[in-house]
């Protein structure tokens, strides 16, 4: 068999090859072209591990002293769970300590307002549970939805209380 002839019948097994491998290199491409990847966006507490939420410079400012807000750069997360001693975070592990607020807040502090704008509290909402009612929640949840609320300054998240009411109180009723 000539040379030639040698390299002719190599040919469909080499093309076979090379179609598969650039078929591969295609799928991986449009795969990271369309289906967005999960990127950690570094929001998660250096103590407990949960997704903090983000917060605005004015949530801080409010709920920190000066020298406290300085620690963080633009963003900052508060971390949610109740039991974890970090209140707020930043992406380079910067946080400060529930013991650092300048009042107590709810979650950290079950005592503490669940609507630090009104002064609406988890004991109201018990007694709604007792009672077997909600019109304590009711009418709290019209007066959160008025333009009298001011949650990025009060609330330690800088959102609505009205999800943690709503799920205080689903809790409650079992």
């Amino acid at each position: 068999m000539s040379e030639c002839n040698k390299v002719a019948s190599k040919v469909p097994q080499l093309l076979s090859e090379v179609t598969r491998i650039l078929f591969r290199s295609w799928q991986a491409f449009m795969n990271k072209a369309f289906v967005k990847e999960i990127d950690d966006p570094g929001d998660h507490c250096p103590v407990c591990g949960s997704v903090g939420m983000r917060v605005h410079r004015l949530t801080l400012e409010s709920q920190l002293t000066t020298k406290a807000v300085e620690k963080f750069s633009d963003s900052a997360y508060f971390c949610v769970q109740a039991i974890c001693e970090v209140a707020y975070f930043d992406q380079f592990e910067q946080m400060v300590t529930v013991d650092q607020l300048l009042r107590p807040v709810y979650p950290k502090d079950p005592q503490a307002p669940i609507c630090p704008c009104f002064g609406f509290t988890c004991e109201e909402i018990d007694a709604d549970i007792a009672e077997s009612g909600v019109a304590r929640v009711r009418k709290h949840v019209e007066r959160a939805q008025s333009d009298q609320i001011c949650c990025e300054i009060r609330s330690p998240h800088g959102r609505s209380c009205i999800p943690a009411v709503q799920k205080y109180y689903m809790r409650g009723r079992g």
